[in-house]
């Protein structure tokens, strides 16, 4: 597979494809054809694992390889290693693709490189090859000896692939780029392991692709049996959004006729909104109720970190939401993606997928902790929920997030993630309080950015039919403090609507 990019002066460069999933994106579309790439790491980075799947992804879509192995492990083993890889594929070997040896064609001598150059030039022609691997680059420095032998060697390699149309693959141990050949190849990737205690990252970084803009930074990528896929870090390939949302003052429900009275009308469209509580609070249910208003018109999905889909299944149902028949009819689709040793930049890339994929206009996002905890670099996540966010208001998706502050009650607020809350227009306070020995919960809008809405603080109940919202608290002062106090008026005791108190009311916690 090939792509097709013009240089700004009438010529085009041809792309040739990684197949490797996300690293085109970081590429900025592919090799060029007919470069040289240096592929550099530690021993176990990946190195052999990504230039197999280079190549085999080549020949699989009709093209020829040629892989060449110095001093490294035996073709045999090496192949037993990628058998158990989706790319591996056995009958493209050896019309297709082709194993050669050549550390014996190599003397400790600068002749030695030459013979090493004319016998690649007779196999390049000889197979019709147009992707070359070449593992053991490094092994060629250490077996000559001869800086400037090396960088001629560099050199007519590069000669070679342009002379050829043939784009060259350097396995190469080692780090950093300091050597001269570094300076010669059209591209150099660098392939490591980063030690978060006690986890561990696979990381790449591009350090230059002559004739393209790349994505700079480290990236993230995992090696299982599908290969290597790559995550290409969202701040920077969303630096801006593809495209820009129209402006809007339109509302969208949010399920409950109570709370759309309270924010002053609904929940603002294409716009992000926090929904900040406790655990128990009622945050899920009131996201339940928002997918739940889900069309085929407006299509939902709920991306959760916590809850499996059984479960929520189980709770819409009991409260009488409907949510799976919105499911049967392709309205809804409930995403679990459980908290564990995952990769920010994956988890950002499923949800980012499956919004295109079914053109969502209603997301719940319930934990957005999920993403923290996939992080291993905090100071990442404003610059990383900012790309995010910014990417889903483009694609006109109406977002609602949960987010629980490390206090059950208590006089202070405090927010889980500094930096994420000015960017929601809408911001929803869940709140316990404890009264009289009694346990109540409240619901208060903090702002709805750029719009009225009643800046009340209401008693809520979560019932078999979902969350009830009552009349504004009376007769108590510090309600959200958690510790409210009776004023003369009126005690702060089941309002107007007759709600019980919320220990004797709850039906189903979150």
């Amino acid at each position: 597979m090939t792509d097709q990019e013009s240089n700004g002066a009438g010529c085009a460069l041809r792309r040739v494809s990684s197949h490797v999933p996300g690293l085109d994106t970081i590429l900025g579309g592919g090799f060029l054809s007919g470069g040289l790439y240096l592929i550099m790491g530690a021993a176990g980075a990946g190195k052999t694992v990504l230039g197999s799947q280079i190549i085999y992804g080549h020949a699989a879509r009709g093209g020829r390889g040629l892989f060449v192995t110095m001093l490294a492990e035996s073709h045999g083993r090496m192949l037993a290693h990628l058998k158990p890889m989706r790319f591996f594929d056995q009958s493209v070997i050896p019309e297709r693709l082709t194993y050669i040896s050549a550390h014996q064609a190599l003397d400790a001598d600068d002749e030695g490189l030459k013979k090493l150059i004319d016998l690649l030039l007779r196999e390049v022609q000889a197979s019709g090859a147009t992707v070359l691997v070449l593992d053991g680059f490094s092994g060629i420095a250490t077996e000559t000896g001869s800086l400037f032998g090396l960088r001629r060697f560099t050199h007519e390699l590069q000669t070679l692939s342009s002379a050829t149309d043939c784009t060259m693959f350097l396995l190469a141990t080692g780090s950093g780029v300091t050597g001269p050949e570094h300076t010669m190849v059209d591209g150099v990737i660098e392939l490591r392991q980063r030690f978060y205690s006690p986890r561990t990252e696979r990381r790449l970084q591009v350090h230059k692709i002559r004739g393209s803009g790349f994505l700079e930074g480290e990236h993230a990528f995992r090696i299982s049996t599908e290969g290597i896929t790559a995550f290409p870090r969202i701040e920077a390939q969303y630096s801006f959004p593809e495209r820009r949302a129209p402006s809007t003052t339109r509302r969208l429900t949010s399920g409950s006729i109570s709370l759309d009275d309270l924010l002053g009308g609904g929940l603002p469209e294409t716009a992000q909104s926090s929904v900040v509580g406790s655990s128990g609070a009622g945050k899920t249910t009131l996201c339940l109720q928002f997918i739940s208003a889900s069309s085929a018109e407006e299509p939902g999905l709920f991306f959760g970190c916590f809850e499996p889909p059984e479960r929520l299944r189980l709770k819409a149902e009991e409260m009488g939401f409907g949510l799976a028949a919105a499911e049967q009819r392709g309205d809804v689709e409930l995403l679990w993606c459980p908290v564990g040793e995952q990769i920010l930049d994956e988890l950002s890339g499923k949800l980012l997928d499956a919004v295109r994929r079914r053109g969502v206009r209603r997301l719940v996002i319930d934990g957005i902790i999920g993403f923290q905890q996939a992080a291993l670099e905090q100071e990442r996540m404003v610059r990383f929920w900012s790309a995010l966010s910014a990417e889903l208001r483009a694609l006109g998706v109406t977002t609602v997030h949960t987010m629980e502050p490390p206090e059950l009650t208590g006089p202070e607020l405090r927010l889980p993630m500094q930096g994420v809350s000015p960017l929601a227009e809408t911001l929803i306070l869940l709140r316990f309080a404890e009264f009289r020995s009694l346990l109540y919960r409240f619901i208060s809008v903090f702002k709805v950015r750029d719009a009225a809405f009643h800046p009340t603080i209401r008693e809520f109940s979560i019932t078999d039919a979902g969350i009830v919202i009552g009349e504004p608290v009376e007769g108590a002062e510090g309600v959200l403090t958690g510790a409210p106090r009776e004023t003369s008026t009126r005690a702060a005791a089941p309002n107007r609507a007759g709600n019980s108190p919320v220990i004797a009311t709850v039906r189903r916690n979150d």
